[in-house]
């Protein structure tokens, strides 16, 4: 089998809420907190978070947005199970669902928010429609997706440096494969899905790392396209990736390391 056809064989694994929150939850959390702000949803609202994950985005809503419910759906069980351990207000529901087969009421939400979801879906169209399906008339619908192309500067050293030591590794570099981490192609997504008032926002936090264990182990739970790569290589062929990556990062004198994140912000009116 040729290498292309091994690379097409890794698959994204979405299994380990503890892992997943040291890879990108902890910089998820930080964005929801500036995408509700610009949200600006009044208190008393009926929310949904589709693919809730670790539930950064659910856990934000609660502190900053006053939400009357919210309903909470991810495909893996186990992001399901571990978020409910951990967001026991009773205000939340927890279910696992897809994003492309919502089952709720029509007209039942204030707010539907997925914070860097839209990208995994294989139907965005489809899970944009039920969205707009299950949202109130006037109501929002909103996400955010990391900026894979340069913004998302952890993520951006990692596939730099896998491409530049198999050139191949490019067709799975997450850039290439989720053009809607560009505000073109992101807005006119919802503008095709039929929503008013259509905006896109840039949204950039700090990702500073203590050290490079800090930054490196997170890629070695196999949580994600880009640990899911790391993790199917041989020990040596990934050991080379983690000192590539070394070189080209910015490691201050005392070993800390201190990036930046963008993701893009969008809503739109139902």
């Amino acid at each position: 089998m040729d290498d292309n056809a091994n690379l097409k064989k890794i698959k994204d694994n979405w299994a380990n809420g503890d892992l997943y929150e040291r890879y990108v939850g902890r910089w998820s959390r930080l964005v929801a907190r500036e995408f509700l702000k610009w949200l600006a949803v009044p208190a008393g609202g009926k929310w949904l978070d589709v693919g809730c994950g670790t539930g950064a985005l659910s856990q934000t809503i609660l502190e900053v947005s006053k939400p009357a419910s919210i309903t909470a759906l991810d495909r893996s069980e186990a992001f399901v199970a571990f978020t409910g351990s951990q967001i026991t207000d009773e205000r939340v529901r927890f279910e696992v669902g897809d994003a492309q087969s919502l089952n709720s009421d029509i007209g039942l939400f204030d707010a539907i928010v997925s914070g860097l979801v839209l990208n995994f879906i294989p139907q965005p169209e489809q899970a944009l429609a039920g969205m707009r399906r299950v949202a109130r008339k006037g109501g929002i619908v909103a996400g955010y997706v990391w900026d894979y192309a340069e913004g998302m500067q952890m993520m951006r050293h990692f596939w730099d440096a896998a491409v530049a030591l198999d050139p191949k590794v490019h067709d799975i570099d997450e850039v290439k494969r989720f053009p809607h981490s560009r505000p073109e192609p992101l807005k006119a997504l919802f503008q095709e899905a039929g929503f008013q008032h259509v905006e896109v926002i840039p949204i950039e936090v700090p990702t500073n790392f203590r050290d490079f264990d800090d930054y490196w182990s997170p890629f070695l739970g196999g949580q994600g396209p880009a640990p899911s790569y790391a993790m199917s290589l041989s020990e040596d062929a990934r050991a080379n990736l983690r000192e590539k990556i070394r070189a080209g990062l910015p490691i201050q004198s005392d070993g800390s390391i201190h990036l930046k994140a963008r993701a893009w912000g969008i809503k739109g009116i139902c």
